[in-house]
């Protein structure tokens, strides 16, 4: 692949977007990155924004509730990314100096980070030399490189092999290098309606020397929406987002008709740390309410899979952690500290 072609392009065609900037940070990268795996860039850049100016470092972050970072992640959906964020943000704080780590085994280390995060903050935060491999560059390798029309079913080690073998042999010119291959996927290579015309690869694509052969594999499941458990829990994650407090079930229960579904939504919810609900039945965004409660009131699971109240207006939390009151009196919010005063009333 001829790199220069590549690189000469993306000087001129690459969009200017706030995390490519110089004065970004790697976490501002890290954000960006969480953010954009399965929401298009459009929906990224107001939230992005939003974000780094609420938590500019890890620990600002690590020091607000989950619910708080839940409830700021908004519409951007799949919202355990965001809870895994804020896991993160507490790991970078508390073991790394409130730094994001450089190299990729580290960054692998921290939770929810996966090895395409970690590969794509080493490469544009850092400036390493590695390959990162998403969906896009996977398409521009298959046709560019091996002449086919799609990329087919993922393979992390023969897709980090193809694109390893293409990578410049300078490290600053592999880390943009990169990011051109990547855009590329997202504006010229496109899936469908390629601008090949536009393609700074075209006269060497080996797809296009081929004549265009049409992707013979398996094909792709098109992922609907309507009707989902997901578009169920997005419902009910809206709700308890614009509640100025807990909300009670009778509030939960009119955003959807189908009473199993939104039961069975509302356990895993639960279950999955994004709801809570606490001693006196109210749900709310997790470190927003207190629970306490005894352990005899527990519920326990119905033969047909969803949670039984024990008393008729309990569901259980999975996982719960009974709260115990401090010195003071006062009972901490999950991951807050009770800070102490002193003899003079300062503190």
């Amino acid at each position: 692949m001829n790199h220069e072609l590549l690189l000469g392009w993306w000087d001129t065609a690459a969009r200017d977007l706030p995390w490519r900037r110089p004065d970004c940070t790697a976490w501002g990268v890290l954000i960006s990155e969480i953010m954009l795996q399965q929401t298009p860039v459009s929906r990224v850049g107001p939230i992005w924004h939003e974000w780094l100016a609420r938590w500019p470092v890890p620990s600002a972050m690590a020091a607000s509730s989950q619910g708080e970072v839940l409830r700021m992640w908004g519409k951007l959906g799949y919202p355990r990314r965001a809870m895994r964020l804020h896991e993160a943000a507490t790991a970078i704080a508390r073991d790394h100096g409130d730094v994001v780590p450089s190299d990729i085994e580290t960054l692998e280390s921290l939770p929810g980070i996966g090895s395409y995060t970690a590969r794509a903050v080493a490469t544009f935060a850092y400036g390493q030399k590695c390959a990162v491999v998403d969906t896009n560059v996977r398409r521009v390798v298959a046709r560019a490189v091996h002449g086919a029309g799609d990329a087919g079913p993922p393979s992390t080690k023969r897709d980090l092999r193809d694109v390893e073998a293409i990578l410049p042999e300078g490290q600053e010119d592999a880390a943009v290098f990169s990011a051109a291959l990547m855009e590329l996927g997202a504006l010229i290579c496109t899936a469908k309606n390629q601008k090949c015309a536009d393609c700074p690869l075209f006269a060497e694509c080996a797809w296009q020397l081929a004549g265009r052969p049409a992707y013979a594999g398996p094909e792709k499941k098109v992922q609907k929406f309507a009707g989902t458990d997901r578009q169920v829990r997005g419902r009910l994650l809206d709700v308890l987002r614009g509640a100025p407090g807990p909300v009670p079930k009778m509030q939960l229960d009119v955003v959807w008709s189908d009473a199993m579904q939104r039961e069975k939504c509302l356990v895993s919810l639960l279950s999955d740390g994004l709801v809570e609900q606490s001693h006196d039945g109210l749900f709310h965004l997790p470190g927003e309410g207190i629970v306490e409660r005894s352990n005899d009131s527990l519920s326990p699971l119905s033969n047909e899979g969803i949670v039984e109240p024990s008393d008729g207006s309990l569901f259980p939390l999975p996982n719960e952690r009974i709260v115990e009151r401090s010195n003071d009196g006062l009972f901490p919010v999950p991951g807050e500290r009770i800070v102490e005063q002193s003899d003079k009333g300062t503190s």
